[in-house]
């Protein structure tokens, strides 16, 4: 039996991993640091390198498998990394990145006018009349299975419904939803917010701020005025530790924010964002934001939030429900900012108006706390001054104002 290469542990408490795609077909020849096969995991998507040069001699799993941290994955007939003949099963020391190059996909993920599906999946195929052109692949990549141009041809049929396998980040993202529904009792506070002052400010500083490179959305004066208000109210700040009920309380603020990619929602994580300004806030989001669209992120900038803001901007409704990000116990949503008729001193008058949604496990935050957490966070988003005096680098701003 050669050189076992097996699924390392990727930490972060990662249990499993979907196979993606093989990088290398049986019998190749593969040198050290070679990716052989992409994997991923609820928290990224990795190439996986090989610990070792050799011929490749059986894949045992497939694309679209789900297997546990452990499982062999691949035999390999080369020398282990401790010397050994490939006879003896080494350990693997595969990491989420790797020097060397990718390898073309092998003769299983042929790509031919923009269609990605193996020479079984064609020949079925042509024998069912279904051009696979016209078939959404849900693997990785597009990747068309033969459930899915079986379920195409009863759809030209009339025969049924087209079936969509849960696969890939969609199945990730509904085992966290599921599990962050059946482990917690969630709650979701609403407020409104008048947020007039907060849009002025923004219209007065947003071409300064592209000048030197940011992008000056709503989004890092929310994270700004999020993260003072965590260190107002630390016990928001918090984990379910794994394992057991007990919460972790940490004191720096690791921001996960909500991003959609054709993947599925992604939550990159603004590490240490009460130490930011707006302007270095705005530079995060943006460059997570596309690193994730482009599943570019690493480990480290997907994992370790501390608690969660989602904003679907112009797109975001009045209200709504945010489900948690497991294993934190606190989620904001941002809605819709848009003109409103509102009382103030007796008068209607219109201002700009946003709704926010905080959504906390019950079983560590009761309701009134959530309105103190709420009416503190509203006081900063409504009173900007207040906001740029208690944020890092607030000089970037008001020296604009000043000008």
């Amino acid at each position: 039996m050669g050189f076992q290469f097996k699924l390392p542990d990727l930490g972060e408490g990662v249990r499993e991993g979907e196979i993606l795609r093989w990088l290398v077909a049986e019998g190749d020849e593969i040198i050290q640091d070679q990716p052989v096969i992409e994997v991923m995991t609820d928290k990224i998507t990795a190439e996986l390198p090989s610990p070792i040069a050799g011929r490749v001699e059986k894949l045992l799993v497939e694309a679209g498998e789900i297997v546990p941290v452990g499982a062999t994955l691949l035999l390999i007939d080369g020398q282990s990394p401790n010397g050994q003949d490939g006879a003896q099963p080494g350990r693997s020391t595969a990491q989420t990145a790797s020097p060397a190059a990718p390898r073309a996909p092998s003769a299983g993920s042929l790509v031919d006018a923009g269609v990605r599906a193996a020479p079984a999946v064609r020949r079925l195929a042509r024998e069912l009349g279904v051009d696979l052109a016209r078939v959404r692949g849900a693997g990785p990549e597009g990747r068309i299975s033969v459930e899915e141009v079986r379920a195409a041809a009863s759809a030209l049929k009339g025969e049924g419904p087209e079936r969509i396998p849960l696969r890939g980040v969609r199945r990730a993202i509904s085992e966290r939803m599921v599990e962050a529904v059946r482990s917690g009792a969630a709650y979701t506070l609403v407020e409104e917010v008048d947020v007039d002052s907060l849009v002025e400010l923004r219209r007065r500083t947003v071409a300064a701020a592209e000048a030197v490179g940011a992008r000056l959305t709503y989004l890092p004066f929310i994270i700004a005025a999020l993260c003072i208000t965590l260190r107002e109210h630390p016990e928001f700040n918090a984990n379910v530790e794994e394992g057991s009920d007990d919460l972790l309380v940490y004191p720096e603020q690791h921001i996960g924010m909500a991003v959609q990619t054709e993947r599925g929602l992604i939550a990159p994580v603004i590490k240490n964002a009460g130490e930011l300004g707006i302007f270095d806030l705005a530079r995060s989001v943006e460059r997570l934001s596309t690193r994730a669209r482009d599943q570019a992120l690493t480990r480290d900038e997907s994992s370790g939030g501390t608690f969660t803001v989602t904003s679907l901007g112009r797109l975001g409704g009045i209200m709504a429900t945010p489900i948690l990000n497991h294993p934190q116990i606190g989620i904001l949503g941002v809605h819709r900012i848009e003109p409103r008729a509102v009382v103030r001193e007796g008068e209607i008058v219109i201002r700009q108006m946003v709704n926010l949604s905080l959504t906390l496990d019950h079983r560590y935050i009761d309701g009134w706390r959530a309105a103190e957490f709420m009416h503190t966070l509203k006081g900063y988003l409504e009173d900007p001054g207040l906001l740029l005096s208690q944020t890092p680098n607030a000089e970037e701003i008001t020296c604009l104002e000043a000008s």
